[in-house]
């Protein structure tokens, strides 16, 4: 049997209090051995240099990086030198994505979709990277139907991509439907679920409307009847993400993949339930 890959994400944080609480965060989570720390990646300049100086802050602590690459706003020639420097920092491992627009952008740069970024990396670095990239359970939300966004996942793969990681959900037949799907299309590399913890209820929601992820009604209505009891609404969240991630490591996902938010607390204690 293949030990499952774990691994934590984090966004760069844009404040010294937030650089010191990250590092705080991620001593924390380096416990639990995980495979890899990925970290975020915006569209903006002062964005992409917060994503290298945290990609290097994690490698000089000894651990494994894997940073986002985002096709948005990106030229062939930054994405190369970006690349370049990722190679000389000992990094081998990216996160390659299509990006979401900022309100105002109206194309996404010299790459379109993430299939063509991927092409580009693997022409510029060969097999030097292992390549991932995003999937999603739920289907995306600017997909035009199920069929168009399993071929555009199928793309990815095909462009030279290793594994993916989905966006986040809490319905787990979500993900087995898209993985069953994935195979008969001939799609066999490994495909590890995103695990949003329950933080925060009104976070939760804003992130979930923007991106497409689903709620599901009852944990909502649940959630919603909390009100601002912020010790139920963790409480509640453990024990539904716990449950999920149970059910997914023995429906033979292969590793999990936490959306931090930079807090450590919440990841950990699921951890802990699922006696990693």
């Amino acid at each position: 049997m293949i030990k499952p890959v774990f691994s934590f994400e984090f966004f760069p944080p844009q404040t010294p209090e937030g650089v010191e609480r990250l590092a705080a965060t991620r001593k924390q989570l380096a416990k639990l051995k995980p495979e890899f720390f990925s970290v975020t990646f915006g569209a903006g300049g002062s964005t992409r240099d917060r994503t290298l100086e945290s990609v290097r802050q994690i490698k000089q602590e000894g651990y494994a990086a894997a940073p986002h690459l985002s096709c948005v706003g990106s030229t062939r020639e930054n994405i190369r030198a970006i690349l370049e420097t990722y190679k000389n920092l000992g990094i081998n491992r990216i996160v390659a994505l299509r990006g979401d627009l900022p309100s105002g952008m109206a194309t996404t740069g010299e790459f379109q979709y993430a299939n063509e970024l991927v092409s580009y990396i693997r022409e510029q670095t060969g097999n030097h990277f292992h390549i991932e990239v995003a999937g999603y359970p739920e289907v995306h939300p600017q997909a035009k139907s199920v069929r168009s966004d399993l071929l555009n996942f199928k793309r990815k793969i095909e462009a030279g991509a290793d594994s993916a990681i989905t966006q986040y959900f809490y319905n787990a037949d979500s993900y087995f439907r898209f993985v069953d799907e994935c195979r008969k299309l001939g799609v066999t590399v490994p495909v590890v679920p995103g695990i949003m913890p329950i933080v925060k209820f009104a976070q939760l929601a804003r992130f979930s409307d923007a991106c497409g992820a689903e709620i599901p009604r009852w944990m909502r209505k649940t959630l919603e009847g909390f009100g601002d009891d912020s010790e139920a609404i963790q409480a509640f969240g453990l024990d539904v993400v716990t449950t999920l991630c149970e059910r997914l490591l023995a429906g033979g996902a292969p590793g999990l993949h936490f959306y931090t938010l930079n807090h450590a607390a919440p990841s950990v204690e699921i951890w802990k339930r699922l006696g990693l």
